[in-house]
């Protein structure tokens, strides 16, 4: 079993100072990829196809094919075991043109063991709207491994599907002017408006003017007319300006793998927790610090917080002050705990409200 505690201080160190492109943190209105599926028949497999019994509709499109082709099977009784039908589906990306190549992905919907060393045989790929866009054909990588026996068989991984890289030919192309276009939104990846505020100042610091407009948490709206570019030359002057992006305080734990994620804003308040020959124990004690006298200035808060955990009443772990939720599981890694009891020791820290953060189990 995987034990492993990984900490993702994100906010506050050095990499976050230059920030982050634009780019990376935004996605842009209108353009997308458009999803495409169609129906074919992998040939050329060593004994591992469809069972005819079991999947009928491989025999049907097998026939419709060698009919295509000026081979008449109608009648005959044929039950080969190297052939297997197949979902094919891709992505055709935004602004492909025709005679562009494409990835595929070919998933058996039969019985077929395995599809290693299969050809895919001339595939349509259609989209929503029915119609072709593209065509795929090609020899297939499957990431899997299968070996068998009279009484055994060995599966490593899934056999029943692979890929076929630039395995598909763009015939169509979906029509879009992105000339025409004057004016997009910016849709943030990670909704929030901190970060919006920050995308909408450093365009319009780069313009010289008011271009970007926040609209709401997860859009910025861009006026390419205000901008003087054609929109392609806009757009890419945007994507390379750095935003430091803002997170909200969370916690992610895997039970499975005993996993623990957090990020650096995780605080927690003053709280004790008890487990097993275990203590935990966290006091806020705040100073109030007042000006000399006769000097101006007002007076200060300044936090001081005492951190401890101990086991069997001896082995103690101090905690700077300031402590935060990563130092306090750090602390309790230093003793030697295991990670489903810091797991569980989180989920009662977090019952107590005393976590500030977002709590997420897996």
């Amino acid at each position: 079993m995987i034990r492993l505690i990984l900490f993702l201080l994100f906010l506050g160190l050095p990499a976050f100072a230059e920030g982050v492109r634009i780019k990376d943190l935004v996605e842009i209105d209108g353009v997308r990829g458009n999803d495409l599926v169609g129906y074919g028949l992998v040939v050329g497999l060593n004994g591992t196809g469809d069972g005819i019994r079991n999947a009928p509709f491989t025999e049907e499109i097998m026939a419709n094919m060698l009919e295509r082709l000026g081979v008449n099977v109608s009648g005959e009784e044929y039950r080969p075991k190297n052939v297997a039908a197949v979902f094919v589906t891709a992505t055709l990306p935004p602004f492909a043109r025709a005679g562009g190549r494409i990835d595929v992905t070919v998933s058996a919907i039969g019985d077929a063991k395995s599809l290693l060393g299969g050809t895919l045989v001339m595939t349509p790929l259609n989209g929503a709207d029915g119609q072709i866009y593209a065509v795929a054909q090609g020899t297939i990588i499957a990431g899997g491994v299968s070996a068998e026996g009279d009484a055994a068989r060995v599966v490593q991984g899934v056999p029943t599907a692979g890929t076929i890289p630039a395995g598909a030919r763009v015939e169509r192309e979906v029509p879009f002017d992105f000339t025409a276009v004057s004016s997009v939104r910016l849709a943030l990846k990670a909704a929030d408006f901190t970060t919006a505020a920050r995308i909408e100042k450093v365009i319009n610091a780069s313009f010289g003017k008011r271009v970007a407009a926040m609209l709401d948490s997860g859009t910025v709206s861009l006026d390419l007319d205000r901008t003087g570019l054609a929109p392609a030359h806009a757009i890419a002057s945007i994507e390379g300006l750095l935003v430091e992006p803002e997170t909200r305080a969370r916690v992610v734990v895997d039970q499975r793998s005993g996993t623990i994620v957090m990020g650096a804003d995780v605080r927690i308040s003053r709280v004790a927790v008890a487990q097993g020959n275990l203590t935990l124990r966290v006091e806020e004690n705040p100073l109030v610090v007042q000006p000399n006298p006769f000097a101006e200035g007002e007076s200060v808060v300044v936090p001081r917080t005492a951190a401890n955990i101990s086991s069997n009443g001896s082995g103690l772990a101090e905690l700077p002050p300031g402590t935060s939720l990563s130092e306090v599981v750090a602390g309790l890694n230093a003793l030697g705990v295991a990670p489903y009891d810091m797991i569980d020791i989180l989920k009662s820290i977090n019952a107590a409200g005393a976590l500030h953060a977002e709590f997420i189990v897996q």
